[in-house]
């Protein structure tokens, strides 16, 4: 088997983690390079040249690293080809995606599309949990939160109780003017979109 069959699969994300990552792609002003050597190629520079270093990120080895770059192998594998787009994309216009997550962070915050299952729990009565669809604005507080978890490596798990935390804040508590003490966790995500 060759080196270019035995390669890693590229580590899953989950659907609040991905959301976060398009919402970065949006911000973009050029595209990222598309074919696999043009990736191989920016991964390298990144990288300082080491291909050592290039082949441990993408979980291949270091010849299948120079042989893409050569041009001898171009049509990756399923999992190389999406650990070549999420590395890249991940390392790409960093300027230009650190001043959104910073106006994100300091003065605009975010707005969130979510589609998926809300529960409540609170004094008083409620509407019992469903799926709903919700579009809301996120405050910069937990604008912050989220993005200094998802650079700090959160799981899913971990990002779920903050959003849910800052739609319940902006959506069904009205930044608390209404339901004192309502708190909505949301499951089953279908669907998750973040814009900057």
């Amino acid at each position: 088997m060759s080196d270019h069959e035995q390669q890693q699969p590229a580590p899953g994300r989950g659907q609040v983690l991905e959301a976060l990552a398009r919402a970065e792609r949006k911000v973009f002003t050029r595209p990222a390079p598309k074919s696999a050597k043009a990736q191989m190629k920016f991964l390298l520079t990144r990288a300082k040249g080491s291909t050592k270093a290039v082949a441990e990120r993408l979980g291949v080895s270091r010849r299948t690293v120079e042989r893409y770059r050569a041009g001898k192998l171009t049509t990756p594998q399923k999992r190389l080809k999406a650990a070549l787009v999420e590395q890249t994309e991940s390392a790409w216009q960093p300027q230009v995606r650190a001043r959104a997550r910073e106006q994100a962070s300091a003065s605009g915050g975010m707005m969130v599309e979510v589609t998926a299952y809300f529960g409540f729990t609170g004094t008083g009565s409620s509407d019992d949990g469903r799926i709903r669809t919700i579009t809301t604005p996120i405050s910069p507080t937990y604008a912050k939160r989220i993005l200094v978890l998802q650079e700090a490596g959160a799981t899913e798990e971990d990002l779920h109780p903050i959003v849910a935390e800052a739609i319940t804040e902006s959506y069904f508590t009205e930044w608390g003017t209404r339901a004192a003490g309502l708190r909505a966790d949301f499951t089953h995500v279908q669907a998750i979109e973040f814009l900057f």
